[in-house]
């Protein structure tokens, strides 16, 4: 993985004492609130409804063992015994202190880490593929590309201020697993016919208010031009994006008011002034930063072994946790773990200092001390031999980390929700909670097989609620707080948008609503169908007819349609 140069670590370091000269001008009343507020944003720090939450940087979501320790170390000593990993693969800690803050940045820096453009106008943590580098249906490793942009990204001054937020996703596989159409910039790294290595290019998706699949402007960019085109697609956002409205300021809102081809267009003249330019990527620079990309040691192993083979026969629970929580790897006799961050009972995406410094020595045994965070809030060991599945998930399973529903309903997505946010309508963790209660019987879970359902606890979309199989919206209605519900959202090569089926639910009412949706994908499927592709079949008439057939009984009604 990459490590700091003397640049990275006189930038990081530099930032870290600016800030801790920000936060003791704030403690001495020398900056208003109104003043700070800029500033700390700038470093991660968000004040939420009962403490600060920092937001730390996981560039495409790839950490070291010991950078997973310091996250231990800090939920320890700063915060509350645990962190949040999010779908945009960073971590958060809900009850940081302000006058802490800038001890973690420092310590942050000595394991190369830091929380820089994690909020703010400007370019944020680029995502990739958690998979990246490992999958069996990889075409480029996209990790080299993302990391160049990283660190073009950083600290950019003409970027710094942007109209609003802006986020990449970068992909190199056959499956989209970054969900790059629903970013401000999705790239996929492709070979054209001729072995080329270049990117297609799309631009404007995103979700929050006005969700929007992005619109493809560039079928092949060869890999060189990547800086220079992106460079110029953002000269032309912030030239003409909005900052007179801040619902209207996403590139998403110029691109849907000018056209992707007219876009696409000024994107394109934008670009001849500086196509050649400095910004032009050289196979020099390529090669020096793909270097720390290089495949592990790994050894010529069996692709299977009577050993292992025989677990599986043997013990049905293991078979099940190697069925939904072991992915493919591109080299023979090795494997990608999942751990799931999703036991009933606990926040979806928390993870406890004690699991998290476990977690390290699950790496360090077994994985060539790597680790990757998903987009779906779970970690992956990428490198792990089929020889050491069952003795790891024995140690997982001890710890709460093997629970067997990777891609299945109870894997589900949430944001933190009311329970912290400050922008939240409603809570989301006790909706999690109650469905994942609800549904807690993995023979049922797998009779249901895979499907996606996401939270989010307002409009700003962080538990992904739109490219949810279903999805769940937390709305306002009259100082309480209901939920909505969508169906037919999917991540993927065919990304698409959820439709709402009708009027919102109150929050006791959510796992019998839940329960009626999944009763009518039993009966409807057909064969194996997925729940997308029959909801896709049957639009969602049938789900909604189903679920508003009878009134739900809720404890804050009596006597009348809870669904009115």
């Amino acid at each position: 993985m990459y490590r700091y140069d003397q640049y990275d670590h006189i930038i990081v370091r530099e930032r870290a004492a600016q800030f801790r000269d920000q936060v003791r001008r704030r403690l001495a009343d020398e900056l208003t609130e109104e003043e700070f507020r800029p500033l700390r944003l700038q470093n991660g720090l968000y004040l939420q409804r009962h403490a600060y939450m920092l937001r730390i940087a996981v560039p495409y979501g790839l950490l070291s063992s010991a950078q997973m320790r310091k996250f231990a170390h800090i939920a320890r000593k700063y915060d509350r015994g645990y962190g949040h990993f999010t779908t945009r693969q960073n971590i958060q800690f809900n009850w940081v202190k302000l006058e802490e803050t800038p001890d973690i940045l420092d310590e942050l820096a000595i394991v190369e880490m830091h929380a820089i453009q994690t909020s703010g106008n400007c370019i944020r943590n680029i995502t990739s593929d958690q998979y990246a580098g490992i999958a069996a249906d990889e075409i480029v490793d996209p990790r080299p590309y993302a990391e160049i942009l990283r660190q073009w990204s950083t600290f950019h001054p003409e970027f710094a201020y942007l109209p609003r937020k802006f986020k990449f996703a970068i992909n190199g596989a056959k499956e989209d697993r970054a969900v790059t159409s629903a970013h401000d910039i999705g790239l996929s790294v492709i070979r054209n016919d001729a072995g080329e290595v270049g990117f297609r290019v799309m631009v404007g998706g995103g979700l929050g208010r006005t969700p929007i699949i992005g619109t493809m402007i560039r079928d092949f960019l060869p890999w060189p031009h990547v800086m220079t085109y992106l460079e110029a697609i953002m000269r032309v956002y912030n030239q003409y994006g909005r900052r007179d409205n801040m619902y209207k300021a996403r590139i998403k809102i110029l691109v849907k008011a000018l056209g992707g081809e007219e876009f696409a267009k000024e994107v394109e003249e934008e670009w001849a002034n500086i196509k050649d330019g400095p910004g032009t990527l050289s196979v020099e620079e390529l090669r020096r930063v793909s270097d720390f990309f290089k495949a592990p040691a790994y050894e010529a192993l069996p692709e299977s072994d009577n050993t292992f083979e025989q677990h599986k026969a043997d013990n049905i629970a293991f078979a099940n946790w190697f069925k939904r929580n072991v992915k493919p790897h591109r080299i023979a006799g090795y494997n990608a773990v999942v751990l799931s961050l999703k036991k009933s009972g606990v926040a979806p995406g928390d993870a406890s200092a004690e699991q998290m410094d476990f977690i390290a020595d699950l790496a360090d045994q077994y994985s060539f001390g790597e680790l990757r965070i998903t987009h779906e809030q779970n970690v992956v060991l990428a490198d792990v031999k089929n020889s050491d599945l069952f003795s790891l998930w024995e140690q997982a399973k001890a710890q709460g980390l093997a629970t067997p529903n990777i891609g299945l309903l109870t894997d589900l997505i949430c944001c933190p929700g009311g329970d912290f946010c400050a922008l939240a309508n409603a809570k989301s963790i006790p909706i999690a909670q109650a469905i994942t209660e609800r549904f807690d019987n993995l023979d049922y879970l797998h009779d249901i097989g895979e499907i996606e359902l996401n939270i989010s606890g307002c409009i700003n979309a962080c538990g992904h609620h739109h490219v949810g199989n279903i999805g769940i919206l937390g709305v306002d209605k009259d100082g309480s707080e209901w939920y909505q519900v969508a169906i037919g959202g999917s991540q993927g090569n065919d990304t698409s948008i959820g439709k709402i089926i009708g009027p919102s639910f109150a929050a006791d009412q959510m796992p019998e609503v839940i329960e009626r949706v999944i009763n009518v994908y039993l009966r409807e499927r057909i064969e194996e169908e997925r729940f997308i592709d029959t909801a896709r079949r049957l639009g969602i008439a049938p789900f909604k007819d189903h679920v508003y057939a009878t009134p739900i009984k809720s404890e804050y009604f009596v006597g009348e349609d809870a669904n009115a």
